[in-house]
């Protein structure tokens, strides 16, 4: 009595108070069944990624699924950054730090888009981990990268959304800001609910719970949350109404006033479309999420992997799942990781996370202290809306020294470049905004330029990717926090190469200018 008096007067909840009984076989149970349907949703979605843009998939043109089709997962980043990220935790403890993240990441030798391969240049440039996925130096701090990879994360905080937010804070601060942290939030909280929750809307009303009520991710998804019950039965009325209202002021140097849209939130709220109207089938949670289109292969991912924790393993239909046991023993690629020992690491660090927490270990029970979730702090990122963009063909240019012109069709689109690696050859540009990206590709020949702002020296920059690969449309040089009015940009190229660059060319694309 005196106890229950005690958790009156410190205004907590006796009921808050009570252990949640799971044993380990239902714990790894849950725990296959997430890790499965994540890999089932990535390589169902994987034919149409990012090739249905603003636009829906009807049914006839979605995939045809065979079981032996699962083996994909096994290259994809979805699945190989979510367990490098893990294993941090693995090697350095359930405490490990942002740094400790960082350190991984910067050595990682995998390939990365977007948000992760900014942040890992910038790490390889001396950027510290806690500032590597800020807007400052991260052009793509809103995209969709640690909402792919923040499953590890849930699916070891079973009931726990706090120890969650804690976790993926620590991790998605690498590579995201803003609602890119919030995407990883607000999945891996859904994961964390997916223990318990007998319904998929309970899942998303607790995956926003998690998150600051004024950021724009929040209000996304409560948007989706109200269409879903004013559109019960028809998921396509609720994506036209996404659609209208946020997809636009994509900052991302690919995105920006075009048709591809790889931000956290638009792609959040079609993985919430995903489980809210499959409604706990496994078949058409997989499918919607899927032909909401753009990320149309890491969304279903995400809700298949958080629908199979709700289901858990026993549950998933054999149709979809009977390709994993006779590769559960192969690693995924750039880890030391397959299905299986993936799945233990998991179920022995859900454990552990349940102990520090106020739970307790007892033989093969885990007991579990739930948590309400708590909103994490607001952080925001404003970089106005992108209004134009002006090709190096535009008038507005002008190049002196030796310059190249190119042009090539990518995706039925025709796109220009100016390149150079003369030594003092220049660019310049004038405009008017408070942002501005200068957009080119990331090129293993790429080497080294300085930037002048407004007659000033601002910074040295490249365009080597790390990656003796070609990354298209990315930021050599970008600002969102310009005073608003007119603006300079002069780009030197110095003729050097940087790293382990086979070249010292700079190329351009066009500017993105934000008002």
């Amino acid at each position: 009595m005196k106890t229950l008096c005690l958790l009156f007067l410190l205004g907590i909840p006796a009921s808050a108070q009570k252990l949640h009984r799971m044993t380990l076989e239902e714990l790894k149970d849950r725990v296959m069944g997430g890790w499965a349907g994540q890999m089932i949703g990535v390589s169902f979605g994987a034919p149409t990624e990012f090739r249905y843009r603003e636009r829906t998939i009807p049914k006839e043109e979605l995939p045809k699924w065979t079981p032996d089709k699962v083996k994909n997962a096994l290259n994809q980043d979805d699945l190989y950054v979510d367990m490098t990220l893990a294993k941090v935790l693995d090697d350095k403890g359930l405490d490990a730090s942002t740094e400790d993240f960082g350190r991984m990441f910067k050595d990682a030798k995998y390939a990365l888009w977007h948000a992760n391969l900014a942040a890992r240049r910038a790490l390889r440039r001396g950027v510290s981990a806690s500032r590597s996925g800020s807007p400052q130096y991260n052009a793509h701090a809103d995209d969709i990268d640690f909402q792919i990879e923040a499953d590890f994360v849930g699916l070891m905080a079973p009931g726990m959304p706090n120890a969650s937010n804690e976790i993926a804070r620590r991790a998605g601060r690498v590579m995201n800001h803003g609602d890119g942290l919030y995407g990883g939030l607000f999945i891996s909280c859904m994961y964390s609910a997916a223990f318990f929750e007998k319904n998929t809307r309970a899942v998303v009303q607790a995956g926003v719970e998690c998150l600051p009520s004024r950021s724009r991710y929040a209000q996304v998804i409560r948007d989706v949350l109200t269409w879903h019950q004013q559109h019960p039965g028809d998921w396509e009325a609720a994506w036209k109404l996404i659609e209208q209202k946020w997809n636009r002021n994509e900052p991302c140097p690919e995105g920006a006033l075009q048709p591809f849209n790889i931000d956290a939130a638009l792609n959040g709220a079609y993985v919430a479309l995903g489980l809210l109207y499959g409604g706990g089938d496994f078949t058409k949670t997989i499918e919607v999420s899927t032909r909401a289109g753009q990320d149309s292969d890491c969304n279903p991912a995400s809700a298949g992997g958080i629908l199979g924790v709700m289901l858990g393993w026993n549950r998933i239909p054999e149709e979809w799942k009977s390709g994993i046991p006779p590769l559960s023993n192969e690693k995924f690629r750039y880890t030391d990781f397959t299905f299986n020992t993936i799945v233990d690491s998991t179920v022995k660090r859900a454990a552990a996370l349940a102990v520090k927490n106020g739970g307790r270990r007892e033989g093969d029970v885990v007991l579990i202290r739930r948590q309400r979730p708590k909103a994490a702090k607001l952080e925001t990122f404003e970089h106005g809306e992108p209004k134009e963009r002006i090709s190096v063909t535009d008038a507005s240019w002008s190049f002196s020294g030796e310059w190249q012109a190119q042009e090539e069709t990518i995706r039925q689109s025709a796109r220009h470049y100016r390149i150079s690696s003369a030594k003092g050859a220049e660019a310049a540009i004038s405009f008017e905004g408070n942002g501005a990206i200068v957009v080119g590709p990331f090129l293993p020949t790429c080497g080294r330029a300085e930037v002048h702002l407004d007659g000033k020296f601002d910074r040295r920059v490249d365009c080597y990717p790390d990656e003796n690969a070609r990354k298209a449309g990315d930021a050599l040089w970008h600002s969102f926090s310009l005073k608003p009015g007119k603006h300079t940009l002069r780009i030197v190229v110095l003729g050097e190469p940087i790293f382990e660059s086979k070249g010292s060319e700079i190329v351009l694309t066009e500017l993105v200018v934000f008002r």
